[in-house]
């Protein structure tokens, strides 16, 4: 039973594309490449916003590295602020810490309608928005409020976790979501001794996948304890540039969004609403 929609989604002024960034499940590393995803476009001289909408779990403010909280401006505005080029809204900004939030349904909704609507975000050429991990309420939700440029699909190499990124495709095809990709993360380890690449959680998974369900393979992200200590220190590694060895792989996925998205904008062609 497919759940009522309570309007139809509306574009949000001066953004050209909204791009959501899901996994069937947790622990894939999602949130690392969601927010490097948005720092390497930003590197990339792209205006990008990042939308942190996992809220049981909202990372994104210890992976920048602040808790700057948001400001309130004129008619309720919410002024987003900003970190390394990039404006970010999360609930984490709100609720800092270990303390839980039991939030139902509609106050979900309530949440996700409020960042997208209410949230200054300005002109920008992309709009990250990273998904709370599985197939719940945040995605009915997401698609209900905003008309979404496409979904990254986030897995590592593992059957347990490609079974679940099967399951988050079929997610954005029944919410009529354009797949954008898969990217496939802790795809291999390069031992540091050797240089011998070894499959930590098998090999090729993502590849596959993606031929299995036809749509584009975003690229293989390594697992570099160097992409870990980024996120923990609130220094995301893309920020060290596009010739780093560590970063390589993330500005080669970004590329292929930003390749990708542009593939489906003309193939579907919208206007972007200015913002005065």
């Amino acid at each position: 039973m497919h759940a009522p929609q309570q309007s139809s989604p509306q574009a949000i002024p001066g953004v050209n594309a909204i791009i959501a960034v899901g996994s069937g499940k947790g622990g894939v590393g999602k949130t690392t490449l969601a927010v490097n995803l948005a720092l390497a476009l930003a590197r990339l001289g792209h205006k990008v916003g990042l939308l942190d909408a996992d809220i049981y779990g909202p990372n994104v403010p210890l992976m920048l590295g602040t808790n700057e909280p948001p400001q309130l401006a004129e008619g309720d505005r919410i002024i987003a602020p900003e970190r390394y080029g990039v404006r970010v809204i999360s609930v984490g900004f709100l609720n800092p810490g270990d303390k839980p939030l039991v939030w139902r349904g509609p106050m979900l909704h309530s949440v996700i309608k409020q960042f997208l609507g209410q949230v200054e975000w300005g002109e920008l050429d992309y709009l990250i928005v990273d998904l709370p991990p599985g197939t719940g309420d945040v995605v009915i939700s997401l698609t209900q409020t905003v008309p979404l440029t496409g979904a990254v699909v986030v897995t590592t190499p593992s059957d347990v976790s490609l079974q679940d990124a099967r399951k988050a495709l079929e997610m954005f095809s029944q919410v009529k979501v354009d797949v954008i990709g898969i990217v496939e993360n802790m795809s291999y380890f390069v031992c540091p001794r050797c240089n011998h690449e070894i499959d930590i959680f098998s090999s090729g998974g993502g590849a596959r996948t993606a031929e299995q369900y036809n749509v584009p393979f975003l690229g293989a992200i390594e697992l570099d304890a160097k992409i870990r200590e980024g996120g923990d220190t609130g220094n995301p590694v893309v920020l060290e540039g596009e010739s780093s060895t560590h970063a390589k792989s993330l500005f080669r996925f970004a590329h292929k969004v930003v390749e990708r998205v542009a593939e489906i904008q003309s193939a579907a062609p919208g206007d972007v609403i200015s913002v005065d």
